[in-house]
Parts: C-alpha cells; structure tokens; sequence
C-alpha cells in the first residue's frame, strides 16, 4: 500500500447483507451493476475500455476484482474509478483497487476532503426516524480515508473522464458533493444514493430488497433541502433507466412514475419527522 493512502481507524468489514448480495445485473449492453452486500457498484464500457463507478463495502476488493475479471477478463483494468461520493460504502476496497489496478480515481470538489485525511462526516444519525439499519449506523466508518494524489476532482465542464457521453451532475444532499452521472442519447442515470430503491432504513427491506423508490438513507443524509432539490434536478432529466446506489435498478413507467412521486410528496415520504439533522419547519 502506498504510503500516502490510508483507511480511517475506523474502518471495519460491516455485517450487513442482503439476498441480493453477489447478484449482477446487464442493465445495458455496457451498463452493468453488482451488489456488494447492500450496496451497488456499477462497471460501465466494454473490455477495451471501461470504467469503475463506486466501490463497495469495506473487505470487498477480492468479490470487486472477480467481477471484473469475469465481465472483461484479468487482463483488462478499468480506465479509472468515478466515486458519486466517499461515504463508507461506496469507498470500502477503493484504495486496495488503485493498489491492485493502479488507476486514477475522481471526485467531486467538495468531497475531496473526506477522501484526503482532512474532514470527517457528520457521525450517522442514530435518532433519525427509521428502522433498525438507523439504530445501527453508530458502528458505520465515518473517518475520512485518504486516496492522496491518487484522487483528482472532477472536471468542472461537467464532463466525467474516461467516460465519453456522460456528465457528472451535483446532486448534493446526501453528502456536499454528490454527484449522479447521466448519459443524454438513452438517458441513462446512475443515481448514486441520491435516490433509492430499497428503504433503507429498514432491515428488514434492506435483506429482501423489496423495491420502492426512496428518498436518500436518512441515517447519513444531513441536508434535506438539498436532497429535495437533487431529486427533482434529476426527474427533470426524464430518465429511462436508473442505477441506484443501493437496491434494484428501475426502468421505464416503474421509475417515471415513482420518481414523480417521490418529488411530489417528497416532505411527507423522505424527510423523517425527527432526527438531528431534521427541522421540519424549513420544510
């Protein structure tokens, strides 16, 4: 490991599952999602050229590396890895892969500090309203990591390297600077958690992946005007297919009309009604 790259002392394999864990998905000939447990990582291009979106659970580098392999052989190494943001579980084998494949990794602006050793998150919210994943997201990692000169900040035209037709798009909320990824000619979307499609709060969904579009994870979401203005950013864009941070994707009326109604009573059905990044009357 490169001595400028290193995890938060807090970093721990997390055990959480689901019985979508170890299930890919061809969302598009080029767009493909795997789960890691609870959460989704997406490989987007072909064998000659692909790139890396997310990075999974703390302790999955072997299950990310095998999914590659098999999708486009042990020779071939993504162009680079795209994070939509640096919490925990988007960033758990990021430096063991750059270790591995030796590839440049991109970020937006705002969440470089937390990807540099230099700023925490907000602790998870164990008082938020929601289930039992709520009450046990104390145990989540939330120390910065530190990808050192390995990490780079997005371009500011938009644009997402390696990956030609697709633009990055702020969709803060959930984290300063998430970002949600958009392709215009098939209006492809990958959501980061932005949306879901699973509630995750609730572990009992979370295990069965039972699919309902979602407001962002209230336990780590710390800007709800901002969330509520990511999600309607992104229903204007009309997508028709949508790759999420956690849960299935969704397509067609399934994600239109849900969408839809996730902006309509985004109030009444995201926002919880208690928890300490919650004040309803700014609502």
């Amino acid at each position: 490991m490169e001595k400028d790259m290193n995890y938060g002392s807090d970093y721990k394999y997390i055990p959480a599952t689901s019985i979508g864990s170890g299930v890919g998905i061809e969302v598009l000939p080029d767009l493909y999602c795997h789960t890691i447990q609870i959460v989704n990582i997406i490989l987007v291009g072909t064998a000659d050229h692909f790139v890396l979106v997310d990075a999974g659970m703390p302790r999955s580098a072997k299950e990310i590396i095998s999914i590659t392999n098999e999708r486009f052989g042990e020779h071939n190494r993504p162009k680079a890895i795209i994070l939509t943001h640096g919490h925990f579980d988007h960033v758990g084998a990021i430096i063991d892969l750059v270790n591995h494949w030796d590839v440049p990794v991109y970020a937006h602006e705002l969440e470089l500090p937390y990807l540099t050793g230099k700023r925490s998150y907000p602790e998870p919210d164990s008082t938020v309203e929601g289930g039992m994943i709520a009450k046990m997201s104390p145990i989540f990692p939330n120390e910065p990591i530190n990808l050192g000169s390995k990490v780079n900040q997005l371009p500011t035209d938009g644009t997402v390297p390696q990956m030609p037709d697709f633009q990055w798009i702020h969709t803060p909320g959930h984290s300063p600077g998430h970002v949600s990824i958009f392709r215009e000619k098939d209006r492809a979307l990958i959501a980061g958690d932005a949306f879901i499609t699973v509630k995750q709060d609730s572990l009992l969904k979370v295990f069965t992946q039972k699919e309902e579009i979602c407001g962002p994870p209230r336990y780590l979401t710390t800007d709800w005007n901002e969330a509520k203005e990511s999600v309607i950013k992104l229903q204007k864009l009309h997508p028709s297919v949508a790759i999420t941070g956690h849960g299935q994707p969704v397509t067609g009326e399934t994600l239109s009309k849900g969408l839809a109604s996730l902006v309509r009573n985004f109030d009444e059905v995201a926002v919880p009604d208690y928890g300490k990044y919650v004040d309803k009357n700014i609502h």
